[in-house]
């Protein structure tokens, strides 16, 4: 298979037209199947849907106020089947949208600069990287996470499979590896900005920069492998289907093909810069650039172009003018380069460039080894000692001439610094360049640009149109005076409540009567210290919260008048009735069930939603039976069980049905089966919970969030910080709008049990802002335990 894979050439397939400025991201979409998604500085992005001969644009979607720098896909949801697409912009924004609408589902904010790299992981779990120097963690619309600790922008991120790691590249030139909000390993090496991570295994990842190299970590620390890849920057970098060969693109207009660690293949494109590229599961490539289109190759002959299209492809990258400055180049003179026949040599390697004089022109040729031919890739213009540029308009600077050297005052009392443009180089990069040489902040980014584009009025030769934004490609981590700090975290002092000892608040009915009342003042947290600190009550949880109480002989009667309900193929005989009499009348005991009871107890289940809840009410009091939960919630029967309960606490089904089925799931958790097929199972299972708070049931809210303290309970151990972050969102979520005291208590220790882990756990806690709303609570006199366990959390927070 891999030497089938290295002989595989990638040709032109197609072109996505119809942006109107740089494409600056793309990737392929879960919906509609194979389609492709573009973003751009035009400040849309596009879906492109496969047809018989290429692709078209399905829709635009719209939201930025200023251009797209990122786009990414997250993986299909119960709530979201298809999906979802995010976009990071300038604006500051990540927008977030159903594939098959134009307008935002919603809007994440937070950063305080360009959004410029975006990942997605399991559960909903976003990771943003921007210019503010930080990268977030988006659960359920909220940010859980803010990963501080680089110089500069962040301009990649990634997360791990199966470690909870998470990973960050930086124009500060390193790269940064996180767990639970903490950097755990800075990996030093490249010499720029690293502006691309792609993730080969659970313990090895490459990553791409400015100094136009890639290079292969573990995450361990070790540097195992260097690749000179490109002849400029390296913007984007994307792993082939086959999860270890990879394709790169970069300022030096190539997309290059990486197999098993050589580059195989050079495809140059009509435009500078080839801002991104992804590898479609199809197999095939599509790179974005500055020319505002997004194309397509392809090694599968039923994809490839026409001929006279791959004719009209090649004419369009060898008809393109390249500046002899540019750095790919350094600056060239006429009469030391060779004729044209100098090309009957062969190259020595994949990709290299050669110069060729052509009577009073430039050309240029890059080696193919898979053609074993030099193709003529563009021309060269500028050249020095040209005299079709007027010696007269240039000016000297350095040994070079250049068409303006102006002078920057960016510092009140110190000397104006050089600036050298020519009117051939893209403004942006000539004063991304500049702050790079000077060691500047990257605020001056937008202010010097601008100020190029005034000077010169805007003219250009053979360039795109200015960009509306500016990209800090490399970034000073100079300390700027008078710059605002981040925001700060509030400072925990002491225990500010009086903790008070009594029983677990917790009783089998689901209720607790408190022995004293409540003290502080409206929305107030008490400021006194205590003079001795008592145990906390309330959290952290150790053990299950359970309902167990029930009226048997209600629930066989209402079993029995359904029963006769129903059609008699439906119906239970004598003897079906007794089993499940006898099952329930043992349920409090160590009496193992038979085959039969739990046989005919199934059958019960599967009964009409509104004659089926007598049913679920004896598997919720069985459930907690160590041979039952084996039962149903092994590891071979266990998602079947699942799905079926799923289904009984649906919008489909009735209000009874959906509270049993929630106290169900909450028993569940008593048994260690039970324990371990809902954890493997909790962005289902927390979905559904969360798909009861629109139902006015006061026990459906009470059952709802004591299956998030569940979670909670079984979440102390272990590291995993996703899992913690998941449940805190949710259970925030709810707190924000709950009214049911009992429900509302239930939370507060869910997330007082959930924040009393670790410092980690504690910090997403934080940045969840769930302080002004549990504050709400902390007057609450009746019950006390409301108002007690709200300070208790609101003391964690502060």
């Amino acid at each position: 298979m891999a030497a089938t894979m290295t002989n595989e050439i990638f040709k032109f397939s197609c072109t996505l037209q119809g942006h109107e400025m740089d494409v600056r991201a793309v990737t392929a979409a879960y919906y509609p199947d194979s389609s492709i998604i573009t973003a751009s500085r035009d400040r849309t992005a596009r879906i492109w849907i496969p047809t018989g001969s290429g692709y078209e644009e399905q829709h635009c979607m719209r939201g930025h106020e200023n251009f797209i720098a990122a786009v990414c896909v997250l993986p299909p949801s119960d709530k979201y089947p298809k999906g979802l697409i995010a976009t990071g912009g300038n604006d500051h924004k990540i927008n977030v949208y159903q594939p098959d609408s134009p307008v935002p589902e919603y809007t994440l904010t937070g950063h305080a600069n360009t959004v410029c790299a975006l990942a997605a992981g399991k559960f909903g779990t976003l990771l943003s990287g921007s210019w503010d120097t930080t990268a977030k963690v988006w659960l359920n619309q909220r940010n859980v996470m803010t990963l501080k600790g680089h110089d500069a922008a962040v301009w990649a991120v990634a997360l791990m499979p199966g470690q909870g790691l998470m990973l960050t590249g930086s124009a500060d030139k390193t790269i940064k590896m996180w767990r639970a909000g903490k950097s755990e390993r800075t990996f030093v090496g490249h010499s720029d900005c690293v502006r691309a991570l792609a993730i080969l295994s659970e313990l090895e990842f490459l990553s791409a920069a400015n100094d136009n190299t890639i290079r292969r970590w573990t995450t361990s620390g070790d540097c195992t492998q260097q690749l000179q890849a490109h002849t400029s920057f390296v913007y984007s970098i994307a792993l082939l289907p086959n999860g270890s060969d990879f394709v790169t693109s970069g300022e030096d207009r190539t997309v290059r093909v990486w197999r098993q660690g050589d580059c195989s293949q050079t495809i140059t494109l009509p435009a500078q810069s080839v801002w991104c590229v992804a590898a479609l599961p199809n197999g095939d490539i599509v790179a974005g650039s500055s020319d505002g289109v997004a194309r397509v190759f392809s090694t599968n002959p039923e994809r490839i172009a026409s001929a006279e299209a791959q004719d009209l492809y090649n004419q369009q990258v060898a008809a393109f003018s390249m500046p002899a400055k540019a750095q790919a180049f350094g600056g060239i003179k006429m009469e030391d380069l060779p004729g044209k026949e100098d090309l009957s040599k062969p190259g020595k390697k994949e990709g290299q460039t050669k110069l060729v004089r052509v009577g009073d022109t430039v050309e240029a040729y890059s080696w193919s080894v898979a053609d074993s031919n030099w193709n003529k890739i563009g021309d060269v213009v500028g050249t020095e000692g040209d005299d079709t540029q007027p010696s007269s308009s240039k000016v000297m600077y350095e040994g070079t001439e250049y068409d303006y050297v102006f002078n920057v005052d960016l510092e009140e009392g110190k000397p104006a610094l050089k600036l050298p443009y020519n009117i051939s180089e893209d403004p942006w990069l000539t004063a991304q360049r500049f702050i790079h040489s000077n060691d500047l902040s990257q605020q001056f980014l937008e202010e010097i640009a601008n100020f190029i584009i005034k000077n010169t009025k805007g003219v250009t030769l053979g360039g795109a149109a200015p960009p509306s934004g500016g990209d800090p490609f490399t970034g000073g981590s100079r300390y700027i005076p008078g710059s605002e700090p981040p925001p700060g975290v509030p400072r925990a002092g002491g225990d500010p409540t009086t903790p008070r000892s009594g029983t677990d608040p917790f009783t089998g009915a689901g209720r607790y009567v408190p022995t004293y009342g409540a003290s502080s003042q409206p929305n107030q947290i008490p400021s006194a210290a205590p003079q001795t600190k008592q145990p906390n009550p309330y959290f952290p949880k150790l053990t299950f919260v359970t309902f167990d109480t029930a009226n048997a002989q209600a629930i066989l009667a209402k079993l029995k008048d359904f029963n006769s309900a129903l059609d008699e193929s439906g119906q239970l005989d004598e003897v079906a009735f007794g089993q499940l009499e006898q099952l329930l009348l043992n349920a409090g005991n160590s009496a193992s069930p038979t085959a039969e009871q739990l046989g005919t107890l199934w059958r019960a289940l599967q009964w009409p939603m509104d004659k089926v809840f007598p049913a679920i009410d004896i598997l919720r009091l069985v459930i907690r039976h160590p041979a039952i939960n084996q039962h149903f919630c092994n590891q071979t029967d266990g998602n079947q069980f699942l799905s079926r309960l799923l289904l009984l606490a649906s919008e489909s089904s009735t209000p009874a049905s959906r509270m049993l089925a929630m106290r169900t799931l909450s028993n569940a958790f008593s048994q260690p089966h039970g324990a371990e097929l809902l954890a493997a199972n909790r962005d289902t299972v927390i979905t559904s919970a969360l798909q009861c708070q629109g139902v006015a049931n006061k026990n459906l809210h009470v059952a709802m969030t004591t299956v998030l303290l569940n979670f909670a309970v079984v979440l102390q151990s272990g590291s995993d910080i996703e899992a913690r972050s998941h449940c805190l969102s949710a259970a925030s979520t709810i707190l924000d709008n709950e009214s049911d005291p009992e429900a509302l208590f239930r939370l507060l220790v869910a997330i007082g049990t959930l924040m009393s882990v670790d410092d980690n756990a504690l910090a997403i806690g934080k940045s969840l802002d769930i302080l002004p709303v549990v504050r709400k609570h902390c007057a609450v006199k009746e019950p006390a335990k409301v108002g007690e366990c709200a300070q208790k959390v609101a003391a964690l927070l502060l």
